[in-house]
């Protein structure tokens, strides 16, 4: 029998992730079903689901994957922030070069932005406006970088600020560049599962002069509750190369440009002979 060869520690993320999706798709799952379809042992099914759990992203009962109901799925940070983080890294290296020192950039409350911080750290006289405590927080140590961080209606499991206050803060401010995500994208049309959410998003981009949107392939052909518009409102869309080809189709078919990248994938583990 062959040996296994150790996955990296993204690699294990990454499955991790893959489960956590699977089980939020079916509700419950039985964790020995869940080891097969994963083609892993038992015992590395059980890390997986134990780490999982304990970063309150499901619930392991006996024998059985719980999954947290699905809005809180769709929103909550704690469940965006490490999902799809090859596909995040890459939409936001593609539009790094795209932030000029000396700018107001305004950025949501998406995770998807998390991984431009160390490109925003490095440039100078930047000003960045956002309702995200988990930016701000990440950007707050950055030499060179004023954060201003829209306060309003605290929610903490999204670790932002929303409401009244944040529209009215934004109505004040003329911004160089928005760079947004969306919770779910059909047919160019843009959606989203709560509406105050929804308010900062369409002030957002009402305060820009320019406007991005990044959004990997698991946001497309989805809906949620609340429509917001369509990506006509954005200067551009940056997504990766599994979007299916009818979501681009419809993008460009409202006169959006769309760039589609590259995400680099991990190598799989080898099976047992």
């Amino acid at each position: 029998m062959a040996a296994r060869t150790r996955l990296s520690q993204a690699a294990v993320e990454e499955r991790r992730q893959t489960v956590l999706r699977y089980v939020a798709e079916h509700g419950e799952t039985r964790i020995d079903d869940l080891a097969r379809h994963f083609d892993v042992s038992l015992m590395t099914m059980h890390r997986d689901l134990d780490d999982l759990a304990g970063r309150h992203l499901l619930r392991k009962e006996r024998g059985r994957a719980v999954a947290f109901p699905a809005l809180t799925m769709e929103t909550a940070t704690r469940f965006r922030e490490n999902s799809a983080l090859a596909a995040k890294n890459a939409l936001c290296a593609a539009v790094a070069d795209r932030i000029r020192p000396g700018s107001t950039v305004l950025m949501d409350d998406s995770t998807t932005l998390f991984p431009l911080v160390p490109a925003l750290a490095e440039l100078g006289q930047l000003h960045v406006v956002t309702n995200s405590v988990g930016l701000a927080q990440r950007l707050g140590s950055a030499p060179g970088v004023s954060v201003t961080l829209l306060g309003g209606h605290y929610r903490g499991d999204f670790n932002s600020c929303t409401g009244p206050t944040v529209t009215r803060a934004l109505s004040r401010i003329r911004a160089d560049l928005a760079l947004m995500s969306a919770t779910a994208v059909l047919e160019g049309r843009l959606f989203h599962p709560l509406s105050d959410y929804v308010e900062v998003k369409l002030a957002m981009l009402a305060s820009a002069e320019q406007a991005l949107l990044l959004a990997d392939h698991s946001k497309f052909g989805k809906t949620a509750t609340y429509a917001y518009g369509t990506v006509a409102d954005y200067h551009a869309v940056i997504t990766d190369t599994d979007t299916p080809d009818a979501e681009l189709a419809a993008i460009r078919d409202l006169g959006v440009p769309v760039e589609t990248v590259e995400v680099e994938t991990a190598e799989p583990e080898e099976p047992s002979l």
